[in-house]
């Protein structure tokens, strides 16, 4: 049987090409512009996303499994034809693609028709806002969730018309990216075709507290870029941010978010932590058949019963959550507690077997349909 063309020969057009930091793995770099001026995307498709998201650039990375470097006459057959599935991990505040460490590696080792595609979003890392003091209302949970959805259909991963092959598209979000999974519309999907895995979600629609911690510390953020007679109290703020972020979380992660704050304009950062405290949207679709949680119970930065009392409001089901040993980073391994470092470690072989899981459900669904009766 002749193989159809594909729609993603832009698999082509990377930066950059690496081995993986998981043995038999390797990773692609992209950037958007990139893509557009090399022709692998169309300049008007391309550049009217980045205008409608209010960005300037758009980048990500790809890892797979392979028993050898993939030549790139064979990268296009080996990451579109020859898939079942993507797993699209959407990074927290002030992080980037780099901040989920083996763990895209270690879904593609499980299940080597997954590739893994690691995201920039939001302002951060490679993804750049046009503005360094965005609106709110740009870099919110609702707002982050259109981009990605239109980058999602700009880059044609999904399964397309008169493709044999079926796709399901996993969105794996940590912190902000987990808040961000609430608002996709499943009106735009097939059934069966996308799931969804919030890690600490930072959606705080039902606590008041929080709320007002997240707004501060934004327009405390936000001032920075404003005044720099105070940039003296960004020696107080950045540390104990950068610590309630990153508790139990390896040294590698921090030095990621460390850097990552360093280098974001601090008017990006400020509206993304005050889009969350004034976050009014309620309009969340209460469809969770494809949707897990998992909680730490020593998150400081999401309070775990205000998060549970929005959940039961959500009427969201107790078999869709986990409540595990650990902080906010409850999947990567530190090194400051060797207790929290044997839990987080656990957690972290738990996220992929949940992962996994949906991804099964999810294809399985399409390929067989529901059974009634």
């Amino acid at each position: 049987m002749q193989r159809r063309s594909s729609t993603m020969t832009w698999v082509l057009g990377y930066s950059e090409r690496a081995v993986g930091d998981v043995p038999n793995t390797y990773t692609a770099t992209y950037y958007l512009t990139h893509l557009i001026e090399r022709g692998y995307i169309p300049a008007d498709e391309g550049y009217a996303f980045l205008e409608e998201a209010g960005l300037t650039e758009f980048k990500w990375q790809i890892i797979w499994t392979e028993d050898y470097e993939t030549p790139d006459e064979l990268l296009v057959a080996r990451l579109d034809h020859e898939v079942q599935g993507y797993v699209i991990f959407i990074h927290g505040w002030t992080g980037n693609y780099r901040i989920w460490e083996d763990l895209p590696g270690m879904v593609t080792m499980s299940n080597r028709r997954l590739v893994s595609i690691a995201v920039d979003h939001n302002g951060f890392g490679g993804t750049i806002f046009e503005t360094e003091t965005p609106a709110l209302e740009a870099c919110n949970p609702p707002a982050a969730m259109r981009t990605l959805q239109r980058w999602i259909d700009l880059m044609r991963i999904r399964r397309q018309r008169g493709e044999l092959n079926h796709k399901v598209i996993n969105l794996v979000g940590h912190s902000m990216g987990g808040a961000t999974l609430f608002y996709l519309n499943p009106i735009h999907w097939n059934d069966g075709e996308v799931t969804r895995y919030a890690l600490a979600p930072a959606l705080l629609l039902e606590d008041e507290q929080y709320r007002r911690f997240y707004t501060t510390l934004g327009l405390g953020i936000g001032i920075l870029q404003r005044v720099s007679a105070l940039k003296i109290f960004e020696r107080m703020i950045k540390p104990t941010m950068i610590e309630i972020l990153c508790a139990g979380a390896s040294e590698r992660v921090k030095g990621i978010h460390s850097d990552q704050y360093n280098e974001t304009p601090r008017g990006v950062t400020g509206a993304t932590f005050m889009a969350m405290g004034r976050l009014d949207n309620y309009e969340i679709a209460r469809n969770w058949e494809f949707f897990r949680i998992m909680l730490g119970h020593r998150d400081r930065l999401v309070g775990l019963t205000g998060m549970m009392d929005f959940l039961s409001l959500m009427e969201f089901p107790s078999a869709n959550l986990r409540v595990v040993p650990g902080t906010h980073y409850m999947f990567s391994v530190g090194t400051e507690d060797p207790q929290n470092a044997f839990q987080h470690a656990q957690n972290r072989e738990l996220v992929v077997q949940d992962i996994l899981t949906l991804h099964e459900r999810a294809i399985t669904i399409q390929l067989k349909g529901r059974l009634y009766g």
